[in-house]
């Protein structure tokens, strides 16, 4: 007989928390600057490029690492984030949607809205002649799509304004972006998407930061902190501008591009760094290294500008969040996160801008990059059309789906969000609130577990089997926060009890047991942000909480209402369809599931409505894919045999423009200039030519025996 002892063994016992550092490339050990305070700062959205799921990774992979050291390790976490709400992708734009809005608001003879249009199509011709960016390229010539959508004798004026939208922005920004300065322009603009950011957080269940930080509210501070390192030597005015002379910071004892040292001599993401409105040929002259780049930037006609010693301008991209973190959070900061793709230029400048201006080489001591997203496998893109917003996302998975995926995902590789990755992380959610589901099924018959009895051998090895697990998931998480792990533990744990309740028939279960697992696993949920924190074991019922007190409410009449449909059954067979109509269409649409056990009551599932409207649109959703699959499968096998019907001899003779001699088996041997066809081309042809003789004689055989 096994022996069963409750260990009273602290999780400080377990090892201690190391995170992985990008400074070092390794896990490091967490040892916060003061005891359990936690000094976080986390770069935030530039509002105007920040509703895209790529973004969504940063967002949600910080904010479930924020809540583990705060919910699970104790820390004292005081989070600090900004908002980039001035940069050279704002401004254009505010710009270019103002003096639209007063082009469309004035009154315009057709042949001069005709005459602009003409313009902005020839100049749009020679920019997509140019462009090799395929992002860039796929926007330009949806433009020209719209463009060529224009019918000039049947359209109105008002409608060709609208149709050349994107092209006369750009065609107003031209002649007279200059003119615009008004601060009031750009600032509104930011509000705005702003707003549609914070919107996205909330949908997304990501926690507020304890300060929000806005460059537009630092320009005092900014003009500060570049005076000193100008007084320190490690910036210099050139024009009007202020710039960071790496030079002269390298050779003072300090290490610059400290995350990527490889990337020094990038110059193509240093000019992206200076923003799109700031490499013109004049400006790189300006610096004495190309290496240097902007602390304060001359503003030019059409850009909002404050007024500094060097004259009017606005602040460059990477100094605002040297400034802003350190006026919070001082001279050291414990944790700074991003995206991997901010790594260098903009965090390796914040970095050299702090040391500099501290005298110090730990401005930051642990820098966290969150991995890439990927769509469907392919990095996210325009041109691959495969560009999702989080609005998109939510309109077909939840929150707590999402949320799931990124948890089955370490927080520092790539993560790929798809079709096949959702079905996984679906997949763990149904795991778990079926299971939530049935053990409070059997929790009601006794909501306070007083009904004790003595351990069996199973229960003694399922508690022992309860403590392991949280030993495991403790040094997971102590692992660099390995969420993949612990949700394998999870599943792990959560397996065994399933097996224990499939097993138990109309026998009683250990309902200390049940609850114990079912209390630890929605306390890890509620770590991680999967489940709002309420006292109430497992999922809500839906995202706005209305589950909990829904189903308090429901549950009485619930078990009145089964237990009738159940004495129903039994009286007459008449009464069946009714019931399962009960059971299928009225119940789901309270948000209740009704499931029926062999010689055993059936068992009430609160879920919610919004969770099953969720789940017939994704099975139907599923459907559809199942359906499209087979659609393509069966094209591609009609595509195929057509393909295959084709005599070798024939398969190049339909071609008269590419090939004008062949053969006697077929094969090219000129082509249509009546040129001879080189060896190495010949070969290739022979080669196709092999594969279908293959081919058209296996149909051939196909269609013999098929015939007999």
């Amino acid at each position: 007989m096994s022996s069963f002892v409750w260990s009273p063994e602290p999780y400080e016992a377990a090892p201690e928390l190391k995170i992985y550092n990008s400074f070092t490339k390794r896990k490091d050990k967490f040892v916060p600057l003061n005891g359990k305070s936690v000094s976080w700062y986390c770069c935030g959205p530039t509002v105007y490029d920040s509703s895209h799921m790529g973004h969504a990774r940063a967002y949600i992979t910080f904010d479930i690492i924020k809540r583990i050291l705060r919910d699970y390790f104790s820390y004292d976490v005081f989070a600090v984030m900004n908002i980039t709400d001035i940069d050279d992708k704002i401004i254009k734009r505010a710009r270019q949607r103002n003096l639209f809005e007063k082009y469309k608001n004035e009154t315009h003879q057709k042949d001069k809205v005709k005459a602009d249009v003409e313009i902005c199509t020839k100049e749009l011709k020679e920019k997509i002649a140019t462009e090799k960016d395929p992002d860039k390229l796929f926007t330009l010539n949806n433009v020209k799509t719209d463009l060529d959508s224009i019918d000039f004798e049947a359209d109105s004026v008002e409608v060709l304004i609208e149709k050349s939208k994107d092209a006369l922005m750009e065609l107003l920004d031209h002649r007279f972006g200059h003119e615009v300065n008004e601060k009031s322009v750009f600032e509104s603009l930011a509000r705005f998407y702003e707003q549609d950011y914070f919107e996205d957080m909330k949908n997304l269940g990501i926690e507020s930061p304890d300060v929000l930080t806005r460059v537009t509210e630092y320009v005092p501070e900014i003009v500060s902190f570049v005076e000193k390192l100008i007084e320190k030597g490690a910036g210099y005015e050139s024009n009007g501008s202020v710039y960071f002379d790496v030079d002269k910071f390298t050779s003072s004892g300090h290490h610059y591009a400290k995350l990527v040292p490889e990337a020094l001599g990038d110059e193509t993401k240093l000019k992206e760094g200076e923003g799109g409105l700031s490499v013109s040929d004049e400006q790189l002259q300006e610096k004495r290294s190309p290496r240097d780049f902007a602390l304060w930037k001359k503003s030019k006609a059409g850009e909002p500008f404050w007024d500094s010693p060097w004259g009017q301008g606005r602040p460059g991209w990477h100094i605002e969040c040297s400034v802003m973190a350190s006026e919070i959070l001082g001279n050291s900061i414990d944790i700074h996160g991003g995206g991997v793709d901010l790594k260098f230029p903009h965090h390796d400048n914040e970095i050299a801008q702090a040391e500099a201006y501290f005298g110090n080489n730990d401005w930051i001591r642990y820098f966290l990059h969150s991995g890439h997203l990927n769509i469907e496998g392919r990095k996210m893109s325009k041109s691959l059309k495969n560009f999702t917003s989080i609005k998109d996302a939510l309109e077909t998975y939840s929150a707590t789906q999402i949320r799931i995926l990124f948890l089955l995902h370490e927080w520092s590789t790539t993560l790929d969000y798809g079709y096949e990755t959702m079905k996984e992380a679906l997949s763990y959610e149904k795991y778990l609130s079926e299971f939530f589901l049935a053990v409070k099924d059997i929790l009601r018959s006794d909501p306070e577990c007083t009904k004790m009895r003595k351990v069996t051998e199973t229960e003694k090895s399922l508690f022992k089997g309860l403590m392991q697990a949280k030993k495991d998931i403790h040094a997971h998480l102590c692992d660099s926060f390995n969420t993949p792990r612990v949700m394998l533990s999870i599943k792990n744990l959560v397996s065994s009890i399933n097996s224990y309740i499939q097993s138990l028939g109309n026998s009683e279960p250990n309902f200390g047991l049940l609850r114990a697992v079912a209390v630890y696993v929605t306390h890890l949920m509620t770590v991680f942000g999967v489940i709002e924190k309420n006292g109430a074991i497992g999922f809500s019922g839906s995202a706005s909480g209305e589950g909990v007190d829904g189903e308090k409410l429901l549950l009485p009449f619930l078990d009145t209402l089964a237990q009738f449909r159940e004495d129903a059954r039994q009286c007459a067979f008449t009464l069946l369809k009714t019931c399962d109509v009960l059971r299928d269409d009225v119940l789901p649409n309270q948000g209740v599931r009704l499931e029926d056990k062999q010689g055993q009551k059936s068992v009430i599932k609160y879920v919610g409505r919004e969770a099953i409207e969720r789940e017939r649109k994704q099975a139907e959703e599923l459907k559809e894919r199942k359906q499209q699959e087979k659609d393509n499968l069966k094209k591609r096998q009609k595509e195929q045999n057509a393909q295959n019907r084709v005599d070798p001899k024939e398969m190049f003779k339909g071609d008269v423009d590419k090939y004008s001699a062949f053969d006697d088996r077929g094969i090219p041997t000129h082509l249509g200039d009546g040129s001879e066809i080189s060896a190495g081309q010949r070969k290739k042809l022979v080669k196709q030519y092999e594969q279908q003789k293959q081919k058209y004689e296996k149909y051939l055989e196909e269609q013999k025996a098929g015939s007999n």
